[in-house]
């Protein structure tokens, strides 16, 4: 079976679409401009940019929110707009050069927003997520980068198939808490939700293999330039996912003490 990154912007569709793409340009013309493909050390600079772009955006809105202005209306504009640009590249990735700093300026917008949030009836918490983040990052890019962990077709049955389930779950309880009573489980500190907490990292973790997967293989099948942006922007998806969950895992723990 041929399961896809369950990240929009790294799944398989799109990268066969701008594959197939690239071999027409390559059979019409004999020269290829080696500036113009996708390479590692691009997607890289750019992701870099992007994340520099989300935490100035933040930052804006951590001062508004710690000096008694109104941060929750940028902070859901931020989270609506960066869902928008999110659909927009998952169907024109030849235009992420354009739509992957726009969502890393306004998802950096929700990022301040509820980041400041949770730090002030958590102090601390945001730098503990934000070391959780980086070496989970870290830790898992090692993984990959010395084929310690390989990511074979199981491996990406597996983890798709988690990540759908945590979606389809998410989104089931979201309908119910909104039309009924009911308090889904995760919402609390009980050992069970920290647990699911737990649980929703390891798959968000596991797809970071899954993203360096499919850049790599980016690169080899030298694809477009646009596609570093693309791949840039699919990696922030993940790793602002992540960052959201050990937040939520953090804020759990501190309320039991």
């Amino acid at each position: 079976m041929n399961f896809k990154s369950k990240n929009p912007f790294l799944n398989n569709k799109s990268f066969s679409a701008t594959t197939a793409a690239r071999r027409d340009d390559v059979h019409q013309a004999k020269i290829i401009d080696y500036n113009q493909e996708m390479t590692l050390s691009g997607t890289i600079n750019k992701t870099f940019l992007l994340f520099l772009l989300l935490i100035a955006s933040a930052m804006v809105v951590w001062w508004m929110a710690f000096n008694g202005m109104n941060a929750m209306v940028p902070a859901i504009a931020g989270a609506v707009i960066g869902l928008i640009l999110v659909i927009a590249a998952a169907f024109k990735p030849q235009y992420s050069g354009y739509l992957a700093p726009g969502y890393a300026l306004f998802e950096g917008l929700f990022i301040g927003g509820i980041s400041a949030i949770f730090e002030i009836k958590f102090p601390g918490i945001v730098t503990q997520a934000v070391g959780a983040t980086f070496v989970t990052f870290a830790v898992c890019l090692g993984l990959y980068k010395f084929k310690i962990v390989k990511v074979t077709e199981q491996f990406k049955s597996v983890v798709v198939a988690a990540t759908l389930a945590i979606a389809t779950y998410y989104l089931i309880t979201w309908l119910f808490s909104m039309f009924t009573g009911y308090q889904p489980v995760h919402y609390g500190n009980s050992w069970m939700s920290i647990g699911i907490s737990v649980f929703v990292i390891v798959i968000a973790a596991l797809n970071l293999f899954l993203d360096f997967d499919r850049i790599e293989k980016g690169v080899q099948q030298k694809m477009p330039k646009y596609m570093e942006w693309f791949g840039a922007m699919g990696l922030m998806v993940t790793l602002v996912w992540l960052y959201i969950e050990f937040l939520r895992l953090f804020s759990k723990l501190a309320s039991k003490d």
